[in-house]
Order: structure tokens, then C-alpha cells, then sequence
């Protein structure tokens, strides 16, 4: 069968990404001549029927309201500059891989093969050099590449079988000479020191020469990625140059030689290292009795505390994990891929030890992404290029796995450019007996769970602790991956079943070093079957079977008896699982491929971690000199203060913080900016425990603290206050000090053999150590990353800042919880200095004082809101305590303006309720006073608010956009009554609802717990598709689910990855299935039913047609649809929406004309239609809900209608009104949920529904 092409265009009103790019090469690219630009999404399509081609061609390759279609060719005028972009072979196309599943659930016998490519048309006159420029900036040329644009004869490519691996003959007896000429050849990430380890080994103990694979897994094996081996290497003489914080920074280090003579009394297999620097001060806590809530197991997936939960007043036993993880490397040359993958492998360690994750906090490090393109560095992408493609990778991963991103944050430095800081920190929770940890016993057996493995993972452990250089980065194509989102999720939710966790001994996640470190870890004797590994294609060998680190699998290790249980819940979970290993009696790593044993290595030599490595240090003490803690003098506050505020790590980072969904899970205490207007910025992240049922008030805080700049003058001040300001930050939103536990990053230029290079790392891990001694409060955890360095051609070597960033963690109650924005007009604002003695560092027994005593007040109720001060002194503070809900600030006249703009990590600035000041227990300075007055003030100073925010949200609005340039119209702002409200005949005591559960879906827990709460019984169903058997059986369930249930909700979630090109398309396919639409029919027509549709079910049901149009149709170029954000990006913050019709039983229980505020969090919200049909639906009574602004007016105003949709509508209904699809999440709500938002958000849409029935 010949190959059919399609593009598939969007129409001029909704091509949003075509506008975008012509802004970029406008503005960014400075090429003015062009004209227009238009972007096509190419399918090549082979292997499909002609009916189900045709049937797919206006439902699952279009959209018809939005989307132009062009078979074959597509028209263009004379002169147009025309070039396709497509996937490296072997990355991980989500597009044509949600294509291909889709067509299936046309016709489950199919077997298309799809593939995709972009299309870009540039219209106008453009030199030779110009289109390359265009080119150049619209292909990655690390994951991508110019596709050809002639049609192939076939699709199906023809793998060459591969040869047997290799034996490296003559290895064992080679000279020094051919064995360093084969160590260069083979561009290793090991030293030439562990390759002549290898060789000892071989001679002396195996008496064979090695495989090539078992030269690759060791390389990958001992890679600084995976075994720290830098943090490792021996430090054996350290020395301290001559400067002015010499006496403590000596005195740090003394203690800590005099601490590890205590803790090792006996021992002679310890060496002083950067590792045991970094573990020494737990170690030494622990000792004390200080560490006592930590989980002791052999499995160290993450960071683990025990914490006792109170739910519905039983107290049991919780596991609280966090992790951090870093992907600097992988995002600096793929930002999309890297950046998605280092949340995906963040997640994965948590989740491997069976704790589900529910919040990550994004922390990234760049240089200034407002420079021009001509700035970049030669064989680098754009710094504004890697910053907005890496928050679209973490972002859309977040985002589709359904995991709340409390807290995101950019830190600009130049040193970022020589590479870039990705970092993701995660929490995870479960119950402490559902979690079981035991030995992995001869004879049990390894599953391989999740995705398969492909050449597109091979190499990230080793890539990433290479040096980074020009040549480097045209080798590592095949290092970073795209993350497969769909997968991870069906994960989740399996190993968030106690029943399965409770089989699981032990297990691994895959990351670095692929099968050999994921299953090679999980037993000390093992035989691996590569040939079981499933593959995503032919033609992979022994070694990149072994090393390949293909995201999303798990390897468990579970009993015998318990494999083919194991296996019946990941098929009910749509999961592919395998056996794929034995444990051994002999500690011995065997891998056998194709019938030959390929590694076969000790355990004990693995255990080695390469040859013994040593190096000498000498410590740069820093001198006063540029101190950050100096009082500088102002000539003029306004322009300082409006400086200020714009300055690249003060102002505001909106646009980008909201393209990650804060509010999955309806458990986040409060959203990343709060306020009325959402414009005051939080500090911290808290979440309430992610219990399934019942009620607990235990939450869990996270913050992080880092200063590039404090850093780079001094490495240990930098690590000390980086402990300080995120233990403050803890402290200022009304968290117990004293309980916190601590996670670190380092991220250091590259280590050699100059002693000087060590003093960063050193320095900085001693300031660490002296701050949690001084706090008495241990680091349980973290992650090195120790190849910052970059080897410019024009520029010579360019390294990173010296990087310490600390993680605080802390268990709390809700009620103790307060957020940053001022509450009232009266209060009185104060500030809480630590001290600092004369080397600059803080007096910790006076700070520990004040910190115990702040929480005390927060739980008296007399301090209303709190914010740590950092580098930019009480003015960041102050003003972003006021932009939330527009307060005004008058500032003492007696306040030097010198300490009103001077650094102050650690200290507190408080909103103490008026008449409460003198009852503080704190030592405090009044610095002013919160006026109702939209304006700061001090002495003559006058800025108003307005100005304020324009400079504040100015600085980066370029690069992350709030604002699309929506027309403002006049809106129809008349709500609908009726006397005439839908009556059910069909009652009953408690109705049943199906939930079902597709690929991609992630809110199927909060709306169950939302409709459980109103009294219903719920139905949930995972769609399974791996075969066309799965399909048969799972259209049978859900038709027979349906016949027996009163209500069908349609959950949120993106559906196959919101793909191809367009929302809920999987979704809408399977419904559209003859057999289940009779089930609908039957359901609305014969048993007076409901249905409901959120976020992503509300772009089901409209693609369905039942809504507007209350029956299962057709869609046409006329209907009303859900078209993508105006500001083309994903938007998650709270939307004021008011309730506009009475006509639908699902409002029954709303207050008509009344506001409500609920979660926005999607990427194709905007409603559009014809004025045809708005006329309709208002006259019907059909529009349920309207985006409005503060006075309760629907308004095109994108501050307030996020994603421009017409006639600001948000929600309509079927003209009975049974049928209500809506974008904004009214399940994510709870006791103690987004406390920072002003509003009533509990529209009772749940329990009006369950009512109906009654």
C-alpha cells in the first residue's frame, strides 16, 4: 500500500504558533522583509484502509472549526521559502505515536505506520543567508533534522541485523602505548587510570579480555553521573591561602577532621572526600539522636522520613520522600527533552521507593535570556532559546503525568552560559505499610516495567560527566530524550495501589547506565536476558540493549509465586511488563544476548567505582573586599527602587511560572502567586499529604536557598546562607524550624588535577557543614553535577558559578500555614535581623532564638504574613508583599535607605496586625506601616503601584509572555433564568458515576474524590490499548459500565499527550466507537443521565458534539470548539468565573449571578464559535459560565480571561442543560487549598449533580 501525505494547517484566526515564529523572526532574528509565515504539521501515513483513512481525516488528523486539510500538496505562492523539520531517527514522537494509537481505536485490526514532520512556509524576499539563519533557528540539529520533501516509497524501515559484539583482543596483555591508544579512540568518560584498572582485572582475575559491552557498562557504571566518583576522589592534602576569613573557614574544616575521628574511632577504609565532607554533618547529628524520623533501608531511592498522619483522627505511619535531580547537560544542548527528562528522572526515584509524588519545585539557573541573538556563544543555542524550550519540556512533562509544580524559579548569572542548571525537586508520600523493603533472594525474578528501550538514551550518564566542548556536542545526538509523559502516569497510579506495591521487594528506576545500573543494582548476583527487553525498533545490539537509558521503566524484584499477579495489574493498568532477570546464589553481573553471554562480570570489582583517584586542595579564602554584605549609598530611591524591581532576578518571572500547573491534585496549600490580583510571588511550596480517603491536616513544606552571586565571592558564605535563607523561607510561611530536614545540589566547574580548582566544592560543602551544625539539622540527601565548564574557541574556559543550592523540607500542620501578600490597610511591618559576627556569618543560638518564637507568633495569629529576605534587601520584600492585593507601603522617614536596599539573607520581613506590635516576643524594628493607598511611600518618594508593576513585569514579558494582544470587544453580560429546570424521573438514593481513564488522563482522583464527597459512587476504568484484544475488552467494559451508571464525567488530563496536534482526540475517538455512543444514546435518552466534562473532557464533549448539541455528531468548519490559548502556551492560575444560566441541574446548587474562583490549567481553552451560535447559546440559556475581573464583569481582558476565549465564555451546557462542559478544575478544591486566592470556589457542581437524582 503507497504512502499518503497530509498537512494539516491551522485556519489564520487560530494559528497561533505561525504568528509566534514571525514575531521571533522579526524581533529576535531582525529579518524584516518578512511577510507571512505559516506552519503545517506533514503526516506520512502507510498501512491504513481507505475508510479509516477517511474517517480519521476530519476527526483524529483535524480538527474541521480549526484546521485546514491538504492531501498530497498544499497550496503556496511563487517565491515562498518552504523547509520540513523531523525527529532524529529513534526520538520519541509523541505526535505520530498518538496518531498511530488513535487510528487503531477506529479500527483495532490496523498496523498504520505514521510519521510526522513540521512544514514551514516563509513568505517575502530573503537572502541566502537569511534563510539559513531561519533554518538554523527552527531546527535543533541534537534532536531534529531538515526532512526531505520528497515523498518516501515506504515507511517500514528495514533494520540491519547486528553483528555479534566484540571482543577487545589482546586487551589484557596490551603495552601502555596500544592501551592508551585505544582509550583515545574509544572517547570514554573514565580516566586512563580506571581503564588500566579494567586491564588488571582482566589479566589478572578473569584471564580473558573484554567485550565491548562490558567496556561500555563500566564506563557507565562508574560515571561521575553515577557513582559521584569526583565526590569520591581522595583529598589528600588541603591548604588554606591567606585572606580574611582564613580563621573560620580553617576552623570549619578542623572540625570537621576532629568530627570523623569520633565517628570512624577504629576504622582505616575512610578518606577524607567530598562525599564524606557532604554526609559528615548527618552522620555526626545522627550520632547525637538528632536524626531519629529518617527510614533506615538498604534501598536508597530518596530521601525518606517516617511522619505520623492523622486522618479522620486515626494516627498512622507515613513515608515522606524528596528528591533533587539535576539534567544541566542533557537541557543545555535538547532543552525540550533534557528538561522534561530531569523532572521525569526526579519523579522516578521517589516513585521507585512506592511513594506517590505529588509536588515538584523547579529551580534552573541561566544567563540573561534578553540579550541579543548576536551574544550567543559560538556552538550554542540561544539563551533564550534553551530558557523557553526547557519550561516547555519540564512544563508539558509536569503538566501531562498530573504532578503540581509548587514553585518555579530562574536564577540569572552570566557563568550559566557555559552550561545551563536544570534542577527538579520532588516530594512523594505513602502510607509507611504499604511500603516493603526486603532482600533481593536467590531465585527471585526481575520484571521490566513501562516503556521500551531505544537508541535515544544511550550515552546521558557518561555525555553528561564529560567536558562540554564545541566537538562534543555534534556526538551526542542520541543522548537525550524526549520523555514519553502517557507512560510515566500509568506508572504512577500503578504503584499507587497497595496491592501492588505490597508485592514489590525492591526496585529500581531506569536512569543512567540503562538495564546494566536499573537491574545490575538490584542483586549482587544476577543473569540478565537481554533479549527479553522489549525495544521500540529492530536493530539494536547487545551493548545498546544493555546501556540504553530509555526513560519511564521500573525493575521490580519480586517473589516467584508473585510474578503472574505482578503481571495481571500492569495489563490492567495498560502497561507492558516482562521477566527479564533471575537473581543469583554467585555475585556475579551476567548478561546474555542472543544465546552468547556478553557480561559476565564480579560484583566486587564493580563495586570498585574505577580506580582510586587522588588530588590536593588549596582553599581561595576570600577577603572583604566586594563583599555582598556591604551598605552601599543612594543618591536617588525612586530610580534604585524602579531599578530594582526590573533588575533580571528581582522582576517578574509570571509568564513563566504559569506554565506549570500548580493546582493538580487539590492539594496545594497555596498557588505559586496569591492575591486578588495573583501577583504577589511565594516563596516556598506546601502541599497537603496526598491522602485518597478521609481528611488530614499534615502538610509538607519545601523552599530552596541559593545566591550565584554570594557564591562566587565566597563559596562557604554562599553555602552557609543558602542553608539560612531556605530554612527562613520555611520559617516565613509558618513552618517549625527545628523539624526541617535538608536536600543539596552542587553544580561546580570541572575538576582537574590544580588544587585550586577544589576549593569551590570544598569551600562550599564546609559552609554546609558549619550551617547544619549550627542549625543542629541534618542534609539527608543530594546530587553532584560536577562538569560546569565550557571550552569556548573566542572566549577560553567559561565556568558556572560555584553552585550550593539547599532544599528545605519540613512537616506541618495547614492551620500554621500563612502566605506572603499584606492582608489588611493599619498593619504595622516589621523586620527580624539575625546577626552576624565579624567574619559575616550568622550567630545561629540568636537566629534559631527568633525563628522558634516567628513560628509561635504565626500560631497566635499576630503575624498576618511574612517574606525572607534575600540579596535585594527589605525593598524586594515590601513591594512584592504589596503587588497581591494592590496595598500600599509607607516606609519609615527613619529607615536608611542604605539598609533598605542592602542584602539581609536570613532576616524576616512581618505584617504584624495593627495593635499586636508590642506584644511581639521577637526583637523587631517597625519599618512602616501597609496604607490602602495604591502606592509606595518613603520620605518624598512616591511611586505608584502601576509604575511599580510595569517595571516589574516588563523585563522579562519578551521571553515569557502574559500578554497576547487579545482585541478587547464589548462582552454579553446577561445572565439566563428559567423556571423551567430539567427534572429527573429516573431516582435514586445514591448514583453511580464512570470516570473513564485514558492515556494521558490525570485528574481521575480528584474528580473522584470530589464526587465521593457529594455522596456518589464512582467507577473508575483504564483504557487499554496494547492490542487489539485490549481494545475489544475494554470498549466491552466501558459499554457495560456506562448501562449501570447515572452520570458519565469526562476527567481532565491530555489525552494521548494532546495529541495529534489537538485536545482530547483519543478521547473523542473511543466515545464515537458505535457500540459505546449506543450506551450514551441509552444513557441521556431512556435514564434521564448526566454528564460532565472538565478541562480536557470539556474538548471530549465538544468534539463529540454534546455540547453544544446534547447528542453524539459530527463536527463541522461551523462548530463551536476549544482552540489554543491566545498566548500560546499552557496557563495555570485561577480564574474568577460567574454563573450566568440557572437552566442546567448541574448549577442547581449555584448562586446564579454569583463568582466563583477555581483553577484554570490548560493549553487549548479558548472558546471559540460563530456569532451565530453565541447569539444561540446565550438565548437559550446554553453559555454556563464567563471569565469576569475584579467587579464582576465579563471581560476579553487576558489578566482575567486567560486564554482570549469569545464572548468570555468558560462553560456551556447542552440545550437541556444535562450536559455541562467546563475548563476551569471545580474538583480541585478542599480545606486549606489555595489559601492565597480570594474568592468562594466551591461552585457545588458535584453535589448539585447528585441531587438531581434524588
Amino acid at each position: 500500500m503507497s504512502v499518503r501525505r497530509i498537512f494539516v494547517e491551522k485556519k489564520p484566526d487560530f494559528a497561533v504558533k505561525a504568528h509566534e515564529l514571525s514575531e521571533e523572526i522579526k524581533n529576535y532574528l531582525g529579518i524584516q522583509t518578512v511577510t507571512g509565515v505559516r506552519v503545517l504539521i506533514r503526516y506520512d501515513i502507510e498501512n491504513l484502509s481507505e475508510e479509516t483513512y477517511c474517517a480519521a481525516l476530519g476527526t483524529i488528523f483535524s480538527e474541521p472549526p480549526v484546521d485546514n486539510v491538504y492531501e498530497e500538496t498544499f497550496p503556496m505562492e511563487e517565491g515562498d521559502t518552504v523547509f520540513s523539520v523531523e525527529y532524529l531517527p529513534g526520538q520519541f514522537d509523541q505526535r505520530a505515536d498518538s496518531a498511530e494509537q488513535c487510528v487503531k481505536l477506529l479500527k483495532e485490526t490496523e498496523e498504520p505506520v505514521i510519521k510526522t514532520a513540521t512544514t514551514y512556509v516563509i513568505s517575502g524576499k530573503l537572502e541566502e543567508e537569511e534563510k539559513k539563519a531561519i533554518q538554523s533557528f527552527c531546527i535543533n540539529p541534537v534532536d531534529s533534522r531538515e526532512a526531505g520533501e520528497k515523498k518516501p516509497e515506504t515507511l517500514v524501515t528495514v533494520f540491519d541485523t547486528p553483528e555479534d559484539v566484540k571482543i577487545f583482543e589482546g586487551f589484557a596483555d596490551a603495552s601502555e602505548e596500544d592501551l592508551k591508544e585505544l582509550y583515545a579512540s574509544l572517547n570514554l568518560a573514565m580516566t586512563f587510570k580506571d581503564f588500566q584498572h579494567i586491564q588488571n582485572y582482566y589479566k589478572n582475575e578473569e584471564k580473558r579480555d573484554p567485550s565491548v559491552t562490558e567496556i561500555r557498562v563500566l564506563d557507565t557504571y562508574w560515571s561521575d553521573h553515577c557513582r559521584h566518583t569526583t565526590f569520591s576522589t581522595e583529598l589528600k592534602n588541603v591548604t588554606f591561602t591567606e585572606g580574611d576569613y582564613k580563621e573560620p573557614i580553617q576552623k570549619t574544616y578542623e572540625n570537621y577532621l576532629a568530627d570523623r575521628e569520633v565517628i570512624y574511632k577504629g576504622r582505616d577504609d575512610k578518606f577524607v572526600c567530598l562525599m564524606d565532607l557532604a554526609l559528615m554533618a548527618m552522620k555526626k547529628l545522627r550520632a547525637e539522636g538528632k536524626l531519629e524520623d529518617m527510614e533506615i533501608s538498604d534501598e536508597i531511592n530518596a530521601c525518606s522520613i517516617v511522619v505520623p498522619v492523622e486522618i479522620d483522627g486515626v494516627t498512622e505511619e507515613w513515608l515522606g520522600n524528596f528528591k533533587n535531580e539535576t539534567h544541566n547537560h542533557p537541557t543545555e544542548i535538547e532543552p525540550f527533552g533534557g528538561a522534561a527528562t530531569c523532572l521525569g528522572g526526579a519523579i522516578r526515584d521517589p516513585l521507585s521507593g512506592r511513594t506517590y509524588v505529588y509536588q515538584a519545585m523547579r529551580v534552573t539557573g541561566a544567563a540573561d535570556p534578553t540579550k541579543p541573538l548576536s551574544e550567543t556563544l559560538h556552538g550554542k543555542l540561544p539563551q533564550r532559546k534553551i530558557v523557553t524550550e526547557a519550561a516547555h519540556g519540564y512544563s508539558s512533562y509536569g503538566n501531562q503525568i498530573g504532578l503540581a509544580t509548587g514553585y518555579v524559579k530562574e536564577i540569572y548569572h552570566p557563568g550559566y552560559a557555559a552550561k545551563r542548571m536544570e534542577i527538579g525537586a520532588v516530594m512523594g508520600a505513602a502510607p509507611r505499610k504499604d511500603v516493603i523493603r526486603e532482600t533481593s533472594d536467590p531465585g527471585d525474578i526481575i520484571i521490566l516495567l513501562g516503556g521500551r528501550t531505544g537508541r535515544d538514551g544511550i550515552g546521558g550518564a557518561t555525555g553528561s560527566s564529560k567536558v562540554h566542548t564545541e566537538e562534543s556536542i555534534e556526538v551526542c545526538g542520541a543522548e537525550v530524550q524526549k520523555g514519553n509523559a502517557p507512560t510515566e502516569r500509568k506508572i504512577q497510579r500503578m504503584f499507587r495501589r497497595p496491592e501492588v506495591s505490597r508485592l514489590i521487594k525492591k526496585c529500581n528506576d531506569f536512569g543512567a547506565g540503562g538495564v546494566s545500573v536499573a537491574i545490575g543494582e538490584l542483586a549482587a548476583g544476577l543473569q540478565i536476558d537481554l533479549d527479553k527487553v522489549p525495544k521500540k525498533y529492530a536493530g539494536l545490539d547487545g551493548t545498546e540493549i544493555a546501556i540504553s537509558e530509555s526513560q519511564e521503566r521500573m525493575a521490580v524484584v519480586v517473589d516467584p509465586k508473585d510474578v503472574d499477579t505482578f503481571l495481571k495489574y500492569a495489563a490492567e493498568e495498560n502497561l507492558e511488563a516482562v521477566t527479564v532477570a533471575v537473581v543469583t546464589e554467585e555475585p556475579r553481573l551476567v548478561m546474555h544476548w542472543r544465546g552468547k553471554t556478553i557480561v559476565d562480570v564480579s560484583r566486587a570489582f564493580l563495586d570498585t567505582n574505577g580506580a582510586h583517584q587522588e588530588a590536593d586542595v588549596t582553599l581561595l579564602v576570600p577577603n572583604k573586599e566586594g563583599r555582598p554584605f556591604e551598605r552601599k549609598d543612594v543618591d536617588d530611591v525612586r530610580k534604585t527602587w524602579m531599578n530594582l524591581l526590573a533588575s533580571l532576578n528581582v522582576c517578574s518571572q509570571k509568564g513563566l511560572v504559569e506554565m506549570f500547573d500548580g493546582s493538580i491534585g487539590a492539594g496545594s496549600v497555596y498557588m505559586p502567586y496569591g492575591g486578588k490580583y495573583q501577583l504577589t510571588e511565594t516563596q516556598s511550596m506546601v502541599a497537603k499529604l496526598p491522602v485518597l480517603k478521609g481528611k488530614t491536616d499534615t502538610v509538607t513544606m519545601m523552599s530552596y536557598g541559593f545566591d550565584p552571586y554570594l557564591s562566587s565571592w565566597s563559596p562557604y558564605h554562599g553555602a552557609m546562607y543558602a542553608v539560612v535563607s531556605s530554612v527562613a523561607k520555611i520559617v516565613a510561611a509558618g513552618g517549625d524550624y527545628s523539624k526541617i530536614r535538608f536536600t543539596f545540589q552542587e553544580y561546580f566547574q570541572r575538576m582537574t588535577e590544580d588544587p585550586t580548582r577544589w576549593s569551590q566544592p570544598f569551600a562550599a560543602l564546609l559552609g554546609a557543614y558549619a550551617a547544619q551544625i549550627g542549625f543542629g539539622l541534618p542534609s539527608i540527601g543530594g546530587k553532584d553535577s560536577m562538569s560546569g565548564t565550557f571550552n569556548d574557541v573566542n572566549h577560553g574556559e567559561i565556568n558556572v558559578p560555584p553552585t550550593l543550592v539547599s532544599f528545605a523540607v519540613d512537616v506541618a500542620s495547614d492551620k500554621t500555614i500563612i502566605t506572603p501578600e499584606f492582608k489588611k490597610a493599619g498593619s504595622k511591618i516589621v523586620l527580624f535581623e539575625i546577626q552576624r559576627d565579624e567574619y559575616d556569618l550568622p550567630k545561629f543560638d540568636q537566629m534559631m532564638d527568633g525563628y522558634a518564637k516567628i513560628f509561635d507568633e504565626i500560631r497566635a495569629g499576630r503575624i498576618l504574613s511574612a517574606y525572607a529576605v534575600e540579596g535585594n534587601g527589605i525593598a524586594e520584600a515590601v513591594s512584592k508583599m504589596a503587588f497581591g492585593n494592590k496595598l500600599g507601603v509607607k516606609i519609615e522617614h527613619n529607615l536608611d535607605p542604605r539598609d533598605f536596599f542592602a542584602s539581609g539573607w536570613g532576616n524576616l520581613v512581618l505584617e504584624v496586625a495593627d495593635g499586636k506590635v508590642g506584644e511581639l516576643s521577637i526583637p523587631y524594628t517597625v519599618i512602616g506601616e501597609v496604607t490602602d493607598r495604591a502606592q509606595f511611600e518613603y520620605s518624598n518618594t512616591i511611586i505608584s503601584m502601576d509604575e511599580a508593576l510595569e517595571s516589574w513585569m516588563g523585563t522579562l514579558e519578551d521571553v515569557f509572555p502574559t500578554q497576547s494582544g487579545v482585541k478587547q470587544t464589548e462582552v454579553i453580560n446577561k445572565p439566563f433564568h428559567t423556571d423551567h429546570v430539567y427534572v429527573c424521573d429516573h431516582k435514586i438514593a445514591q448514583p453511580t458515576v464512570f470516570i473513564p481513564v485514558f492515556p494521558g488522563t490525570n485528574c481521575e482522583y480528584d474528580s473522584t474524590k470530589a464526587f465521593e464527597r457529594a455522596g456518589a459512587k464512582v467507577v473508575t476504568k483504564v483504557f487499554r490499548n496494547l492490542s487489539a484484544q485490549d481494545i475489544r475488552e475494554s470498549v466491552e467494559v466501558y459499554k457495560n459500565e456506562i448501562a449501570k451508571a447515572q452520570i458519565v464525567m469526562f476527567p481532565g488530563g491530555f489525552s494521548a499527550g494532546d495529541e495529534p496536534e489537538g485536545s482530547a482526540k483519543f478521547f473523542a475517538t473511543v466515545f464515537r466507537n458505535a457500540v459505546i455512543k449506543e450506551e450514551i444514546e441509552k444513557l441521556l435518552n431512556e435514564r434521564d443521565g448526566l454528564m460532565l466534562g472538565i478541562c480536557n473532557g470539556f474538548q471530549a464533549l465538544i468534539k463529540l458534539g454534546l455540547v453544544p448539541n446534547g447528542c453524539i455528531s459530527e463536527q463541522t468548519a461551523d462548530s463551536p470548539t476549544l482552540a489554543m490559548n491566545t498566548i500560546g502556551r499552557h496557563i495555570s492560575k485561577m480564574v474568577y468565573t460567574k454563573v450566568v444560566t440557572n437552566k442546567s441541574p448541574w448549577l442547581a446548587e449555584a448562586e446564579l449571578g454569583k463568582v466563583y474562583c477555581n483553577p484554570a490549567s490548560h493549553g487549548e481553552g479558548r472558546f471559540v464559535a460563530n456569532d451565530a451560535w453565541i447569539k444561540k447559546l446565550f438565548e437559550n440559556g446554553q453559555v454556563a459560565t464567563q471569565y469576569v475581573d475584579a467587579d464582576g464583569n465579563p471581560t476579553m481582558d487576558e489578566f482575567w480571561n486567560p486564554n482570549g476565549s469569545y464572548m468570555a465564555i468558560e462553560g456551556i451546557t447542552s440545550p437541556d442543560g444535562r450536559i455541562l462542559g467546563k475548563m476551569a478544575h471545580s474538583e480541585r478544591r478542599g480545606d486549606s487549598v489555595a489559601i492565597n486566592i480570594y474568592g468562594e470556589q466551591d461552585m457545588k457542581i458535584f453535589e448539585s449533580g447528585v441531587k438531581y437524582f434524588k
